[in-house]
């Protein structure tokens, strides 16, 4: 019996305006800075404007990887609502698939832009099994004295014993697949964000995702009385962390240069595979090809890298030793640099920059869940 498993960060799937660049200039987006604003209203005005014009493109796009990635249980990072789900399945999802994620399950988090995490799942697999959502948790509520996790690096990003450990959330979603159970552990880490004091937004932010990880890896341990290993569970979502990357080099004329690099440090990553604890599923293909996301901060700083995840316990990956991640890069905008062998042909309407998918990838699995 299989079931197919995927994650898609969709990049701000929002049901309301964010009207905070008017006092905020970083906070503007850039086509706003092209005219002469008179005052807030007339902002408000423009803005709602430009949304409503730029979201028709990017959802039909956010759909079309949806689509393709073909999932029985898509777990989603940044939604805004319940509603907004239910409002971008049924205008979007349903055209392109017909009947499709009739089970939701979102919990309010941590974030204070409001952008959630989220697991829908079909009625049947696409062999016939029935899914049964039995149930999810949030662990939105738990701090960082709650899981023994304070440390001088946690506390020098201003974070105190009483502080909430998820950024946004890490919700546990337990599933009945035929007669078959699984568990998915669905979380969105800290971003990298912006540097400070001299440190870059990396760096800086690590001690909080590290926590995060350390904290993942207790929740899932308790959940399975001490013995993990021998349960069948994912975590899945955008860990916002890499432990290697693909440095980008070159331009058009003269041609780009595609270089694996491995980091030299110890990233979140780092931290829930420690000791065979789980299995990066997407490092079963090739070195080059494991990148769901395009960095760049101008030509000095471009690297293509990992940040999305589907993590298996070791008793799911033991009985699965060929299954290998697809990865959908056709919603991706035409600046994201494709090493070679690997472009694809893009959705319609794709633009430079945007409209897209997503700036990240949808990572999509096959699974078998064997008898017990």
């Amino acid at each position: 019996m299989a079931v197919r498993i995927a994650t898609f960060n969709v990049e701000n799937l929002m049901s309301r305006f964010d009207f905070s660049g008017f006092r905020n200039e970083l906070r503007q987006d850039r086509t706003l800075q092209l005219f002469e604003i008179r005052d807030e209203s007339h902002y408000r005005q423009l803005e709602q404007a430009r949304v409503v014009a730029h979201t028709d493109d990017t959802r039909q796009q956010t759909a079309l990887a949806i689509a393709a990635a073909d999932a029985d249980i898509l777990c989603l990072q940044e939604v805004d609502s319940l509603d907004a789900l239910r409002a971008f399945e049924y205008g979007y999802l349903y055209k392109m698939i017909g009947q499709g994620y009739l089970n939701k399950a979102m919990i309010k988090g941590n974030d204070s832009r409001g952008i959630e995490v989220a697991v829908l799942s079909r009625e049947k697999t696409r062999d016939g099994e029935d899914i049964e959502l039995l149930g999810y948790e949030s662990h939105a509520h738990l701090t960082f004295a709650d899981l023994d996790l304070v440390s001088p690096e946690l506390q020098a990003t201003g974070n105190g014993p009483n502080d909430r450990i998820f950024r946004r959330d890490l919700i546990t979603a337990d599933f009945r697949i035929g007669a078959q159970r699984l568990t998915l552990f669905v979380t969105h880490f800290k971003s990298m964000g912006s540097g400070r004091d001299g440190i870059d937004g990396r760096t800086w932010s690590m001690p909080i995702r590290i926590a995060e990880a350390k904290a993942a890896r207790q929740i899932i341990a308790e959940r399975f009385d001490g013995k993990p290993h021998k349960a069948r569970w994912l975590v899945c979502g955008d860990l916002n962390d890499y432990r290697e990357k693909i440095e980008v080099a070159g331009d058009a004329r003269t041609g780009l240069s595609f270089t694996p690099v491995d980091e030299d440090i110890t990233t979140s990553v780092d931290v829930l595979t420690a000791g065979g604890f789980c299995e990066n599923l997407v490092e079963r293909r090739d070195v080059g090809d494991r990148w769901t996301l395009y960095h760049t901060r101008g030509p000095a700083e471009r690297h293509l890298c990992q940040l999305d995840y589907i993590l298996a316990s070791p008793a799911l990956a033991r009985v699965n030793p060929k299954a290998v991640p697809d990865i959908v890069r056709a919603g991706q905008p035409w600046r994201t640099p494709f090493p070679p062998g690997q472009d694809v042909d893009r959705y319609p309407r794709i633009g430079w920059d945007r409209p897209k998918a997503s700036d990240h990838c949808p990572v999509a699995v096959t699974l078998n869940l064997p008898g017990e």
